[in-house]
């Protein structure tokens, strides 16, 4: 079977039997794909017989290459682990004698929880302001960013947005997140009024004489890539001297929200979090803030540094 074939075996299967997410299927297969590549570069084989038949000394250092060439983080690296633990299970399935159940050894690595990086609001505010909205794209750009900020949407989340999910007399909108679970965001007068105007002026020039649902659309009529608005938010945050991570604005919405004195519960809800521990996190980023702004004001008393 040829590589093209076996990945969209693979897929079909991740879908059909795994019942993966659409957006965990891709990742997987974007990850095994990197996996084939590199045995067909060493020249191993899936099989027993014929080439070298790869190995668990071989599969750990694939993950090694990953690490040094890639520059993947621990994170990754698990994401990288649990693929090929489910790629190994759909060889030995379709009688694979080679890397059948060697991934299955590989021990996913300890999560190490970082702080996100946050905003300032005044930065975030100066972003938006900058982009150029005298063109269709400019003001789609505009009111994508605006509601991605002031919802705090994730990326896939505002892909797959249709016109039907906006109710803007409420400020709200049905947002579809991880695991198709769907829940109601609020946002803000700034993204309303750009969500109108892209609404009016924009999309329709979009569109074009095609029809869609999708409320956020590229160049060709069609609906807006997750890899398109990455792309596009990228020379607008580096023009900013910004991060590029447009996750960040997800973040920044979060750390701003319980820093106004919102709940937990109410943060969890907004962000489509399954746990509160993931929305806790953000109540760390909020006590960071206080220290450095306790040794910016206070000098002179070191609380926080150690210092006496």
């Amino acid at each position: 079977m040829d590589k093209l074939s076996l990945l969209e075996n693979y897929y079909s299967r991740l879908i059909a039997l795994e019942r993966r997410a659409p957006l965990t299927a891709e990742t997987y297969r974007f990850e095994i794909r990197k996996f084939l590549e590199w045995l067909e570069g060493e020249k191993l084989s899936l099989e027993s017989s014929g080439e070298k038949a790869v190995d668990i000394s071989d599969v750990t250092r694939y993950l090694e290459h990953r690490r040094k060439c890639d520059g993947i983080d621990s994170r990754s690296v698990a994401k990288a682990i649990s693929a090929l633990r489910s790629f190994s299970r759909f060889l030995e399935d379709s009688g694979f004698s080679g890397v059948s159940g060697l991934a299955s050894l590989l021990q996913i690595p300890r999560r190490v929880d970082r702080l996100p990086e946050v905003h300032r609001k005044e930065d975030v505010d100066a972003l938006l302001s900058s982009i150029n909205a005298e063109s269709a794209l400019g003001i789609r750009n505009r009111a994508l960013y605006e509601l991605i900020y002031s919802a705090g949407l994730r990326i896939s989340e505002a892909v797959r947005l249709n016109t039907e999910d906006l109710f803007l007399s409420e400020n709200m909108a049905r947002v579809t997140g991880k695991g198709n679970k769907e829940r109601l965001v609020v946002f803000g007068p700034d993204a309303l009024h750009w969500l109108k105007r892209y609404l009016k002026e924009a999309r329709p020039e979009l569109q074009g004489i095609g029809k869609t649902k999708a409320l956020f659309l590229g160049r060709s009529g069609k609906r807006l890539s997750r890899k398109g608005i990455w792309k596009n938010y990228k020379p607008i945050a580096v023009k900013a001297g910004l991060s590029t991570k447009l996750h960040t604005m997800r973040h920044t919405f979060a750390t701003e929200l319980l820093a106004g004195g919102a709940d937990l519960r109410s943060v969890q809800e907004l962000l489509g979090h399954a746990e509160i521990s993931t929305t806790q996190i953000y109540t760390h980023i909020d006590s960071s803030r206080l220290k450095d702004n306790h040794n910016k004001y206070l000098p002179k008393l070191k609380a926080w540094s150690g210092e006496q």
